[in-house]
């Protein structure tokens, strides 16, 4: 995208390759014509923090590839400079790749598998139910693919790559990296290779990705807490599944705290189902604010309890995408190597900084200073 669609000019030539290209596939027969059909395609930038944009960017580069590579041969000969046409070489070098193909039509796989499961996970009303219900289904898809779907998808990689002229390697020849020399390539065929380095271990890595951030004590905790949503004249209430929650935080809630529950959710929906006032409300974080403006929150407070327990769960899509937008500036160039646990205590500072702002530097001076004796005192 940066070579090809860096000017004006660069993205006027893709639209007329891609015209001509439309044109000569009607008239031989290959598209069909009417309404709404073959409408303008361009390349698009993927967004940093819209994970749905990744997919449609590769949809794109696949269904224009042709094209782009008829660019990169236009900049290769006719480039601004030196180096825009070393750049254009190295891309057509790297496309015309078996591997970059294989890698990219697995990319394409993959995230069509999740792109329901980014879009509602990315959606201001935050369904928990229906997203829960997607990770499993991914779940099942990405092992089903894993399991059953290696010779489909080898076989739309090969035919991707005689449609335009890239070279196939024979599956039980000896695999051979780029730019190395064959006397030193490792033992270990094309097929290995492809199937299982790349393909099985990208697989693993989702399936275990999900596995990791979508526990059964996760997604339980995740399903009880929708049942505090007041939307519908909560609907989603369930008084065995808010009992259950407390189960989740045994430090916030004596055996005593949950007998009582079990009457007093009986009161408080009852309560909250008569009152006009709750009528509107359509998440857990405005329930809460009504609440307190109506003292609720001191005739229930286990139920409120509950609440504040939900609105600090890490599952606000907002805090998600803050998150990525602030990894762009905390992990630079200078910062590329950067360790996992300095990078998330960076993420929180920069992320927190309105509550960070409020803290006191003597208050941490005094801190550090009591974490150890010191020959000065700061």
């Amino acid at each position: 995208m940066n070579i090809v669609g860096v000017s004006c000019k660069r993205r006027d030539q893709v639209r007329e390759l891609q015209r001509e290209k439309a044109l000569n596939a009607l008239q031989s027969g290959k598209l069909l014509t009417g309404r709404g059909l073959n409408q303008e395609i361009t390349l698009r930038r993927a967004g940093e923090t819209r994970w749905g944009t990744h997919y449609e960017s590769i949809i794109r580069l696949i269904t224009m590839f042709s094209t782009v590579i008829d660019v990169l041969e236009i900049i290769l000969e006719d480039g601004a400079s030196s180096e825009q046409k070393g750049e254009a070489y190295a891309l057509l070098e790297s496309l015309h790749t078996f591997e970059f193909s294989f890698c990219l039509h697995l990319m394409k796989d993959v995230l069509g598998i999740t792109n329901e499961l980014s879009q509602a996970l990315q959606r201001g009303e935050q369904d928990i139910v229906n997203a829960m219900s997607l990770v499993r289904i991914c779940k099942l898809r990405l092992q089903d693919m894993r399991d059953n779907k290696w010779v489909d998808f080898i076989n739309n990689v090969t035919s991707f790559c005689e449609q335009h002229k890239i070279s196939v390697p024979h599956m039980d020849d000896k695999w051979v990296a780029r730019g190395r020399p064959r006397r030193r390539a490792q033992d270990m065929t094309n097929l290995y290779h492809f199937r299982v380095e790349i393909f099985y271990t990208v697989l693993d890595m989702q399936l275990q990705e999900l596995n990791n951030r979508f526990t059964e004590v996760n997604t339980e905790l995740l399903l009880c807490m929708t049942c505090l949503n007041p939307n519908n004249k909560f609907h989603a209430f369930n008084k065995d599944k808010l009992i259950r929650m407390t189960q989740f935080y045994p430090a916030d809630f004596s055996l005593l705290d949950q007998a009582v529950l079990e009457n007093q959710l009986d009161t408080y929906i009852m309560d909250m189902r008569s009152d006009d006032q709750f009528t509107p409300l359509k998440d857990i974080g405005s329930l809460a604010e009504k609440m307190i403006q109506n003292k609720k929150d001191i005739i229930y407070p286990i139920v409120f309890k509950l609440l504040e327990l939900a609105l600090v769960l890490p599952v606000a899509t907002a805090g998600v995408e803050r998150a990525f937008s602030a990894m762009n500036i905390i992990k630079n160039r200078l910062r590329n190597r950067i360790g996992d646990q300095w990078m998330n205590d960076l993420l929180l500072a920069y992320i927190e900084k309105d509550i960070l702002d409020s803290i006191d530097n003597e208050v941490i001076i005094e801190l550090f200073q009591n974490m150890k004796s010191r020959r000065y005192k700061l």
